[in-house]
């Protein structure tokens, strides 16, 4: 478990459980100016030899319940996009949330609940010949829509530590603001397992932080999650 976590682990708790599948990793360098502008004063962008990035993941979440609940059928499994920038608080590493979307209401609900911007869409994601396409729409929006298809390329690996891509995707921390408060959710789950992939990304209008498509992609293998209730910095 990774230090940053174990102390708060220990303390209280984990409220969720989910399964996270058919992960990929999407990230491109964007402006430290314009991400500093559009991130809470509290929070520290948070840089990788100088240089900060903008990730979008889409994924499929399996197996979702509450701590000491079974899965509540047809309310299990659903699909997410976000869209993330790594910052830091006090020393601390994370990642912060400009965006998520989901084709589940409730979830989507209980999420704008706790001040995490969630969005509701339409998503549908289909497997053929070892490749993803993916599909999201934000309802009744313009804005906010991706579609594009993805494989892994290469045999999976365990990123060293130290490099940009163990930088990226190793992160257990995330930061979210409500009214003048900061908040700091934790997650734990075993180190990714990721291989080298490629994608045809046919639109992408969740960010105005991305330009063009030269993205660096992993693809990860299936983890299971614990999540707990965010708390007041």
């Amino acid at each position: 478990m990774p230090s940053q976590l174990l102390q708060h682990a220990t303390n209280r708790p984990w409220m969720m459980r989910q399964r996270w599948e058919h992960l990929l990793f999407m990230h491109q360098p964007a402006s430290k100016q314009l991400l500093k502008l559009n991130l809470p004063p509290m929070l520290e962008l948070d840089t990788f030899d100088g240089e900060a990035w903008i990730g979008i993941i889409p994924f499929q979440v399996s197996d979702w319940r509450l701590r000491g609940m079974p899965a509540i059928p047809y309310l299990k499994s659903y699909l997410e996009v976000n869209v993330r920038t790594y910052v830091k608080h006090q020393g601390v590493s994370g990642v912060y949330f400009f965006s998520l979307d989901a084709n589940l209401l409730p979830a989507v609900i209980g999420a704008r609940t706790f001040s995490l911007p969630y969005h509701y869409a339409d998503m549908e994601l289909t497997k053929e010949s070892g490749r993803f396409s993916y599909f999201s729409h934000r309802k009744n929006k313009s804005f906010g829509n991706f579609e594009g298809n993805y494989r892994p390329v290469s045999e999976f690996y365990y990123p060293d530590e130290g490099t940009l891509v163990h930088w990226f995707v190793e992160r257990y921390i995330l930061w979210t603001i409500k009214g003048r408060s900061l908040l700091r959710g934790d997650i734990h789950h075993k180190r990714w397992k990721i291989s080298n992939a490629e994608a045809n990304i046919k639109t992408n209008t969740l960010t105005l932080f991305a330009a063009g498509n030269d993205w660096q992609l992993h693809y990860a293998s299936p983890r299971e999650a614990l999540l707990w209730a965010l708390r007041k910095v």
